[in-house]
């Protein structure tokens, strides 16, 4: 029997990070003996932080007809619980324990938790790594990353540019890339390279009536889609202004923008929710970087500059996990034109329903999105290129067997059976 811990946000929480480290548990749950515990965040980041965090509208158990069980224990703002956890996983006796490392400012809470493990525990400890130098460019990005995954036994990464960025945070030490060439040193710290699997939690509906659905939200003959959280990064204010070039030439296109505005989930009149905004904004004015500060980011605004009023329809609200497929289905292209990229979870949605992306030439995209085959790639920071883009997936179409070609071996069965294959390989 093989225990695993997958520690991460649990399935009550949103996001993209909640759904891949249960989708990831419940891959290893379906292996033969083994036995899979998710020991998750109660709260995953300072509390001043003015946002909400819980989903609070999907139905469905994603854990139903599994054997996982469920901990939700960690609590950022409670170093004992950080204590708490440690013990709950000793006890648990894991023979693997994988940590979702998705953003700087957890790195004190997990950097504890895992340096305790790894003193403790006879367990591999591995870090699956969504990004090492942080998006927005925080100051103590660094600092807290080293602290927060260098105690780790091995790392999993999704794409080669992460890989360079663990090298480029620690210099000193020396990492074995599996599959590269072999490793001059029993010291060097082994690093998985693996694909972001496909979300299976997001099925496609046989008796979708794409037509209706059309017609009932006033969308056009070429439906753009743009989904997910509402994040400058995400480049939506780049997708807009394309389309708005594309709209002044053709009248049968509409953009379809699913999704919360990340900074905007709580009721702005309380006054809890007034005293978060104003210690947020005094504690980013004192420690980040100015252009860390998106709480003013509303690409949303670009519509009524541009007249787009009746050619883009808005979900600006969390979606549930039941109502993810109609947005998918109905639309004919994925917007991915980002300012900069880590593996995606909106990519890897898209290609559970062969949907052909368009995205910029930034972090993983052109080693996952081959130009003319299963997308079309933009030129970074240019409206113009990316204008052109949306021309060619309408003049030029996407066949969708190719985008369920490029994701034919990116199964979470696959994925899970690589790590445990791969950590326990010699080298």
């Amino acid at each position: 029997m093989t225990r695993i811990v997958c520690f991460g946000p649990g399935p009550q929480f949103k996001g993209g990070i909640a759904n891949y480290n249960t989708s990831l548990a419940k891959a290893f749950d379906k292996m033969p003996e083994t036995e899979v515990h998710i020991v998750s965040w109660t709260q995953q980041y300072p509390a001043i932080i003015p946002r909400d965090f819980i989903d609070r509208k999907s139905v469905k158990d994603q854990l139903e007809g599994t054997s996982i069980k469920v901990h939700y224990v960690t609590n950022y703002n409670d170093p004992f619980s950080w204590r708490k956890t440690v013990r709950l996983i000793l006890n648990l006796k894991p023979e693997v324990i994988i940590f979702q490392w998705a953003i700087a400012v957890q790195g004190i809470p997990l950097g504890f938790i895992a340096r305790q493990l790894v003193k403790k525990s006879s367990a591999k400890v591995i870090f699956d790594l969504h990004f090492v130098i942080q998006k927005e460019g925080s100051a103590l990005d660094n600092r807290f990353t080293r602290f927060g995954i260098g105690s780790a036994h091995s790392y999993v990464v999704h794409a080669s540019q992460t890989t360079d960025q663990l090298k480029q945070l620690f210099p000193a030490k020396e990492f074995h890339v599996v599959n590269d060439e072999p490793s001059s040193s029993a010291d060097a710290t082994k690093v998985v390279r693996l694909f972001h699997p496909v979300y299976d939690m997001f099925q496609p509906d046989p008796n979708f009536e794409k037509e209706k659905i059309k017609k009932e939200m006033h969308l056009k003959k070429h439906v753009f889609l743009f989904f997910g959280f509402i994040r400058k990064y995400k480049g939506l204010h780049q997708a807009i202004e394309a389309f708005a070039r594309l709209k002044a030439e053709r009248n049968d296109v509409s953009l379809l923008i699913v999704g919360e505005s990340f900074w905007n989930t709580l009721d702005t009149n309380k006054i809890s929710t007034k005293l978060k905004s104003a210690v947020f904004g005094l504690a980013k004015n004192v420690f980040l970087k100015k252009q860390d500060d998106e709480r003013n980011y509303n690409p949303l605004e670009l519509i009524k500059t541009y007249g787009l009023k009746d050619d883009v329809f808005i979900v600006n609200e969390f979606v549930p996990n039941e109502e993810v497929n109609k947005y998918f289905q109905v639309s004919d292209n994925l917007l991915l034109f980002y300012l900069t990229a880590t593996p995606s979870g909106v990519e890897s949605i898209g290609y559970n329903f062969n949907i052909p992306m368009l995205a910029t030439k930034v972090g993983h995209f052109p080693e996952t999105i081959k130009n003319g085959y299963n997308g079309y790639l933009a030129e970074d920071k240019d409206i113009a290129s990316m204008h052109q883009a949306l021309k060619k997936a309408i003049e030029m179409p996407i066949d969708r067997k190719n985008v369920a070609k490029t994701s034919e071996y990116m199964s979470w069965n696959q994925y899970a059976t690589a790590i445990l294959t791969y950590l326990n390989a010699k080298d």
